[in-house]
């Protein structure tokens, strides 16, 4: 194994069965979190006269992220193994995990910019989801919201078109008997959200009788509508659940690893299963089992269960 396929082992996040990968992804997830720290603590006055420990902190951290970026980079080969060097490296670039890695690195050499560059600082948070991302409990909950999008996207739609219209109701009753707190029907957005979500933050309340009445009636579709998405997601772990219970048991269920030569590596779940006529039901990362989404790619020493069409 030469070197550079070893440090592709060991960068790889999630690879459980490899310790020097799993150390670094321990060492990964502490320094993230240390520079978040830093950067939450930069805001408060009182540790003003820290701040050129935090700028020693955050420059090693940021340090880091720019060696994990680059190795990123060098190994991409090994990623797409299907591709050519430099389409691999473009692949990796524009992958989210690539735009992620560079966000979290730009935000330091722009600090004295652009508000935005010092906003971008908050996209480090995602990079804790890019090392949670590749095990089993946060791949369900992508699975569920993934098959469920369509259900959601319905269920926003509704949540919109009932806090406009709500909004533009309580902005006709209430705007001549608040003219400064119902201004426009922007006030009514606000009310209108906080309201139908359940808050209710009482910085503005109708005070007319037909406003009154308006936001009662609003409360109690507010409460309706938080269950709508939430009863969706609930359905959709209970049918994750039963999916993963019933596929562990099919008999004619077989097993292919992952490896460094597999036509399959680098491939999406849609991908192998139309080009290789197969239905892939499970993927398992070291010890963790899911059932992967169609866009999921399939990494090295995934263990694979499959059975033919």
């Amino acid at each position: 194994m030469n070197i550079k396929y070893r440090i592709f082992k060991i960068i790889q996040i999630g690879n459980k069965e490899d310790l020097p990968s799993r150390a670094f992804d321990i060492l990964l997830a502490f320094v993230i979190i240390l520079n978040i720290t830093v950067m939450f603590l930069q805001t408060f006055e009182e540790f003003s006269r820290f701040d050129t420990l935090f700028t020693v902190v955050e420059a090693v951290t940021v340090s880091l992220f720019c060696i994990e970026y680059a190795l990123r980079i060098w190994t991409a080969e090994y990623l797409y193994p299907a591709e050519s060097r430099p389409r691999a490296i473009l692949h990796f670039l524009r992958s989210f995990d690539g735009v992620v890695d560079l966000l979290t690195i730009l935000p330091f050499f722009f600090l004295s910019g652009f508000v935005v560059f010092r906003m971008l600082r908050v996209v480090r948070i995602f990079h804790l989801f890019r090392i949670n991302s590749r095990y089993d409990s946060f791949n369900v909950i992508k699975s569920v919201i993934y098959e469920k999008r369509n259900q959601l996207l319905s269920s926003v739609f509704i949540i919109v078109v009932l806090m406009l219209a709500s909004s533009l109701f309580l902005y006709h009753a209430e705007h001549n008997a608040q003219p400064d707190a119902f201004k426009n029907a922007f006030s009514g957005i606000w009310w209108s959200m906080s309201t139908l979500s359940t808050v209710g933050y009482g910085d503005l309340y109708p005070i007319t009788p037909i406003g009154q009445f308006m936001a009662i009636v609003i409360t109690f579709l507010g409460i309706g509508v938080v269950a709508i998405p939430t009863g969706i997601i609930s359905a959709g772990f209970v049918e994750q659940y039963n999916k993963m219970k019933d596929t562990g048991i099919e008999s004619d269920i077989s097993t292919i690893l992952i490896e460094i030569d597999s036509a399959w590596l680098g491939k999406t779940v849609q991908e192998v299963e139309e080009t290789f006529h197969v239905d892939i039901v499970m993927v398992r990362q070291g010890d963790q089992v899911m059932h992967p989404r169609p866009d999921y790619v399939l990494h090295l020493s995934d263990a694979v269960a499959i059975y033919k069409k």
